[in-house]
């Protein structure tokens, strides 16, 4: 037996025990005759300690213990002299009276702590090191937990977990997909699936009317804070629902989930439910931050077309958010904002600001355009109260803009302090447009992915108008992240052509790809909708993480590589013969 108790269990009631631990030397203290040592594992850390007096052999041998060495001792349970309160074993240590060296340790290149010296690239090529620490390792116990807590939920509402496969065909709709190609039918691929769309919704097919998957995912796209080449979803598919069926369970379920996982009691209010254009015209996003206000007003028809600015005169939408309490900025301050919005991933023009003192009295940046009852009539607009402070954007291409102006009220909801990462605010979208254009394919493709069923009162604008139909999906927010979202999906197979129509296939083009899906819904499909979760997204939110890395035990860098395992990498010669495979080199 290598250990009776493991390092974070024993408390003052243990006192007098003989015990045995085994576990890392945290660190190793020297103060005379005594060497103390921290002894941790995954479950917390226990004082041991060497007395020279009482066997000068163990003293010898504590003494040459290093860092992260892999120990085992046996000692008896003394309470402790001085007492360290912020440890759960803070009342107790270990006078070890036998010890055993299990295995020696490099000196490890950062330190094995909360507040570590190492950079992230350093602690993701040694993560094995890096989840030792006690913040990273409660993130995955904080994510295993919130695995089991979604499998208890939905296993009560009468889901079946499935598994679905990982090597399926490829689906170019919606994000690149990874390939892999197959040695035993030379010149084809599978491809790694961006989610189990079409494989559950055969399950639908089949009588599965309630269907469940903790699911690999993998997307070969640009990489941010809340994206990863690979990450996991909870995907979940009903039959025979509705919108709102669909909706109240999802809601049920996530306030399931924040009161067993996080303890946070969300009431039984249903959530806000705001349509996707009156999220693009508030809040420039799709994904709003409800935790506070700074809603847009727009000021277009206030401060365009009267021929003294131009800048104003030749845009196409004038916007502005009332930062509250900010009239006392500094020139500095407005500065800062302004270059923040010119920075080229936000990419404004500039900056128009009017402050509204406390006394009343207002200053603005285009005091010489406008007169003082213009000014006052936008502040009026905008709402802007004395001590207020009002910043404007403006552009030829009013979506773009509502952007820019999103990030920039994000930017003050951080330095206001507004973005209370233990706030929890909660909504839907709904009502997403069917399609949305791309310049890159010179087409209308589908916003979610084309198995979404367009609201039924918009089916006949198809054939003429396919830019107003709206789909029947929903996206579920939290916080400003985007967590969950589904659609009900189409289940007739002369919808589903019609559908690929409007997107650009052909008939034997949509055969060729989709043709499985679409044959078996002539054999009575039934209606079904469905939503998936963002674990990653989720457990991020709830451990207060700005990224989704640190939730992931082996997360890829923003390169989409593995700087542990040192992948991608260059495969052997043999291995592309074999898989009838030529690589072509870029030209010098």
């Amino acid at each position: 037996m290598y250990r009776s108790h493991t390092c974070g269990s024993l408390r003052i009631e243990d006192k007098g025990k003989h015990v045995t631990l085994a576990g890392w030397v945290q660190r190793t203290r020297k103060m005379g005759g005594m060497t103390f040592v921290d002894l941790r594992d995954r479950y917390g850390i226990t004082q041991l300690v060497f007395d020279e007096q009482k066997s000068g052999e163990l003293f010898e041998q504590a003494n040459k213990t290093g860092r992260e060495y892999v120990i085992q001792v046996e000692g008896l349970v003394e309470e402790r002299y001085s007492k360290n309160p912020n440890m759960p074993t803070g009342d107790i240590e270990i006078i070890v009276d036998k010890y055993n060296l299990l295995n020696p340790s490099l000196t490890p290149p950062f330190t094995i702590e909360e507040n570590t010296d190492g950079g992230d690239d350093l602690r993701m090529k040694y993560r094995y090191l890096d989840i030792r620490r006690e913040n990273v390792r409660k993130n995955l116990e904080l994510r295993h937990k919130f695995c089991i807590a979604v499998r208890n939920f939905l296993d009560s509402k009468g889901f079946l977990e499935i598994e679905t496969p990982i090597l399926i065909g490829s689906t170019p709709e919606g994000a690149r997909d990874f390939i892999v190609p197959s040695r035993m039918n030379p010149g084809q691929f599978y491809a790694l699936p961006q989610s189990p769309q079409t494989l559950k919704q055969l399950l639908m097919v089949a009588g599965i009317d309630r269907y469940f998957q903790i699911a690999k995912c993998f997307r070969d796209e640009d990489l941010r804070a809340d994206r990863q080449p690979e990450f996991t979803q909870i995907d979940c598919e009903m039959s025979f629902v509705t919108q709102e069926d669909i909706l109240q369970i999802f809601e049920e379920m996530t306030k399931y989930l924040f009161k067993e996982v996080r303890g946070v009691d969300l009431g039984e209010a249903p959530f806000p439910r705001m349509p996707w254009q009156e999220a693009m015209e508030k809040y420039g996003s799709d994904k709003p931050d409800t935790r506070f206000g700074m809603e847009f007003k727009e000021l277009t028809t206030l401060l365009k077309g009267t021929g003294n600015f131009s800048i104003f005169d030749d845009a196409a939408y004038i916007g502005g958010i009332v930062a509250p309490g900010c009239a006392g900025y500094s020139r500095k301050q407005l500065d800062e904002l302004t270059n923040f919005v010119k920075m080229p991933q936000i990419g404004a023009k500039g900056l128009v600001w009017v402050k509204v003192a406390d006394d009343g009295s207002i200053k603005s940046s285009v005091d010489k355009y406008y007169t003082p009852e213009q000014i006052h009539q936008v502040c009026e607009t905008a709402g802007a109260a004395n001590g207020d402070l009002i910043l404007i954007l403006c552009g030829p291409d009013a979506m773009r803009c509502r952007k820019q102006l999103c990030e920039l009220r994000l930017e003050m909801g951080n330095r206001l302090g507004l973005r209370d990462k233990n706030k929890f605010s909660l909504l839907w979208v709904v009502d997403f447009p069917m399609f949305e254009w791309s310049d890159e394919e010179g087409r209308l493709m589908a916003m979610h992915h084309p198995f979404t069923s367009p609201r039924p009162q918009d089916i006949p604008l198809l054939a003429t108008q396919p830019e107003k139909v709206l789909a029947d999906a929903y996206d579920m927010v939290c916080n400003g992240i985007e967590v969950g979202g589904g659609s009900i999906r189409i289940h007739d197979a002369e919808l589903q052509a019609q559908i690929f129509k409007v997107l650009g296939f052909t008939p034997e083009k949509a055969q060729a790809q989709f043709g499985f899906l679409m044959n078996a819904f002539k054999y009575g499909a039934p209606p079904h909708g469905g939503l998936a979760y963002g674990l990653d997204r989720w457990v991020s939110i709830f451990a207060g993480l700005d990224s989704i890395r640190d939730c992931i035990a082996f997360p890829k860098n923003n390169s989409g590589r593995d700087v542990m395992l040192d992948a991608p990498s260059e495969v052997a010669e043999a291995q592309l013969e074999e898989l009838k495979i030529a690589l072509v080199k870029d030209a010098e």
